[in-house]
């Protein structure tokens, strides 16, 4: 069953025989998509476009994983206008079919859980059937979040919505397979990286991340722009904090 297109199509309100008109063939052909058949490719362009999400989100066994080299062409799968563009299910898609690896690079994220109230119990339960699960958030009191506050124009109220996301995570830290960590340094991007997925966030002087556009990527090899990415979440890593709950201060409350 292709859940992705389904779920996709219910939360866009989009029938099946609506899609099938769009794409001009006949409705049994997109049921056949739903169980799993893979459309021509002049199908899956058209109704990539006419449900407003990446053909390699609905068909992912499309995009190359290996064996050719890494190029703009081939590791590039999706681009968005910004954030906010990005599908609500394809957040939960790539979180829930993750099986090795979850990373979150951020200032706040807060928009990261506040899209999902179930997110910690997500990530546990990912942490659960084994998955390393590794969130780096900005450290609130930190250099870091007080300079891009001021860029922002907001002052401290990006320490305080670090704060109020933190507290979703509060149970993590001590899960097996969980960690959770404060950096004190100047993005340029944040990152989410679901195995060999990575959503990029790249960041605009003085806009909130949410403004900027988002870039889909999957790995081909070692030598691309992905393993670039993750390396840089590496060496963040390295030199972050673990997070304590009970000794960070998480009464604040804010909206990103």
């Amino acid at each position: 069953m292709n859940e992705r297109l389904r779920s996709v199509l219910a939360q866009r309100g989009v029938s099946p025989e609506s899609l099938a008109a769009a794409c001009e063939v006949d409705p049994k052909t997109v049921g056949r998509w739903l169980s799993g058949r893979m459309p021509h490719p002049r199908h899956r362009f058209t109704a990539a476009q006419q449900l407003r999400v990446e053909e390699a989100f609905l068909w992912p066994a499309t995009q190359p994983r290996t064996g050719r080299s890494a190029t703009s062409g081939t590791e590039l799968v999706g681009t968005y206008a910004n954030r906010a563009s990005v599908p609500r299910e394809m957040w939960l898609s790539l979180l829930r079919e993750a099986e090795t690896q979850i990373d979150v690079l951020v200032f706040s994220g807060t928009f990261f859980a506040q899209s999902n109230p179930h997110i910690a119990k997500m990530l546990a339960e990912r942490a659960g059937a084994g998955v390393r699960v590794r969130l780096c958030f900005g450290d609130p009191s930190g250099h870091a979040v007080a300079i891009r506050g001021r860029e922002e124009g907001i002052g401290d109220t990006l320490a305080a919505k670090i704060r109020a996301s933190l507290t979703y995570y509060r149970p993590l830290p001590a899960m097996s397979g969980c960690e959770v960590r404060l950096h004190d340094t100047t993005l340029y991007n944040s990152l989410f990286r679901y195995d060999d997925d990575l959503l990029l966030n790249p960041h605009v002087w003085g806009q909130p991340a949410s403004a900027n556009p988002l870039l889909h990527l999957q790995r081909v090899d070692a030598s691309g722009w992905f393993d670039n990415y993750v390396q840089s979440f590496e060496a963040v890593w390295e030199n972050s904090k673990p997070w304590t709950p009970d000794l960070e201060g998480t009464n604040a409350h804010g909206q990103d």
